[in-house]
């Protein structure tokens, strides 16, 4: 299809350039998405896709954008995949967490009160034996768990594909290059980040690279994993993802190595159903880090006439259904609900303060 005429030209076919797109498209806006490199060829084409809370307590606006945003995921993904005809890999099935230490328990126990107030009814966090989580259950030295059923996954690649394939069925286009017209996007993830930071002349995002392996295991419809820093993910196509590093410095974007291989041996210790499942797939891939660590929002800072949506990090999957929603608003309707804390000001006044 060409589109002759773009309402919204959306730089960048990651996560969030594309759940924009078909928000955008869905309010019947002619949609262009441009990336020179095709549909999550980035950090949004990964394996891991731990769509993960942060804990209940502390409440900030950022943990209650999360909040809203995991809750629109519940409809968001499977509308997607109506439209597209195609799988997400999003399910529900909560988180398990061990805990290690006998005095974080009464920590654990004093977050329940915590998920009745800010939650609500829409998500459970309790503490429970790890006995009674079965086989599955994380190794846990206290023989106690934090389980919470809040946390959902995805399945990243199919994710992307599906979102790109329902915004073609909305009329929209995605093209490696063309005319930016319209209300203007930037959502370049991190190479984005950086050519920002050289025009303003100080750094205010960076990419952070991560690795991550798939392993031939089917546990469908089981709760994720979280422990000692790794997320390990059961995809409903009976492939489990484990993940990630975290490397400020690296000297290629999307080669595995040693370190890839030392987060792999490390979930084989720590989690007994894994040791036996074969690795079928390696990834690497940068995300995009602004530097308030949130989402960065609403009015470009270099370009005062155009939107930036960009920073996802490791929360990427999980702030997107909302951040479709709010960026759409704010694009056709001029209706600013954006947090004060994902604006770029936020990311330089962060890099100021230091």
């Amino acid at each position: 299809m060409i589109l002759a005429t773009a309402d919204v030209t959306i730089l960048g076919a990651g996560v969030f350039g594309l759940s924009i797109a078909f928000c955008a498209a869905q309010r019947g806006a002619r949609v262009r998405v441009i990336d020179p490199n095709g549909v999550a060829q980035g950090a949004s084409g990964g394996l891991v896709g731990a769509l993960a809370p942060h804990t209940p307590d502390l409440w900030l606006p950022k943990k209650q954008f999360q909040l809203e945003s995991l809750l629109l995921a519940r409809e968001f993904w499977p509308e997607v995949e109506r439209i597209s005809g195609l799988p997400t890999g999003y399910a529900n099935h909560g988180r398990l967490q061990p805990i290690n230490e006998e005095r974080l328990i009464a920590l654990a126990l004093s977050r329940i009160g915590d998920a009745e107030t800010n939650w609500g009814d829409a998500a459970v966090w309790e503490v429970i034996s790890a006995s009674k989580a079965g086989p599955w259950a994380p190794p846990s030295a206290s023989g106690q768990l934090v389980r919470d059923t809040l946390s959902a996954h995805i399945h990243p690649r199919q994710a992307t594909k599906a979102l790109g394939q329902a915004v073609l069925e909305l009329g929209g286009v995605i093209t490696a290059a063309g005319a930016r017209q319209g209300a203007i996007v930037d959502a370049r993830g991190w190479r984005g980040l950086l050519e920002l930071s050289q025009v303003l002349g100080t750094e205010i995002g960076n990419g952070v690279k991560g690795q991550a392996a798939l392993l031939d295991l089917a546990r469908p419809g089981a709760a994720q994993l979280f422990a000692e820093g790794l997320h390990v993910v059961p995809h409903l196509d009976g492939t489990v993802a484990i993940g990630s590093t975290s490397e400020r410095y690296f000297k290629s974007p999307d080669q595995t190595d040693g370190q890839l291989d030392d987060l792999i041996a490390k979930a084989k210790r720590l989690f007994p159903e894994l040791r036996c499942a074969p690795v079928i797939e390696r990834w690497a891939g940068v995300r995009p880090r602004a530097f308030s660590r949130a989402p960065m929002l609403g009015q470009h800072p270099v370009h005062s006439d155009w939107f930036i949506a960009n920073g996802g990090f490791k929360i990427g999957f999980g702030m997107a259904p909302k951040i479709a929603q709010v960026m759409t608003a704010l694009i056709l309707d001029g209706e600013d609900q954006i947090p004060d804390d994902f604006r770029a000001a936020a990311s330089l006044r962060r890099k100021n303060d230091t």
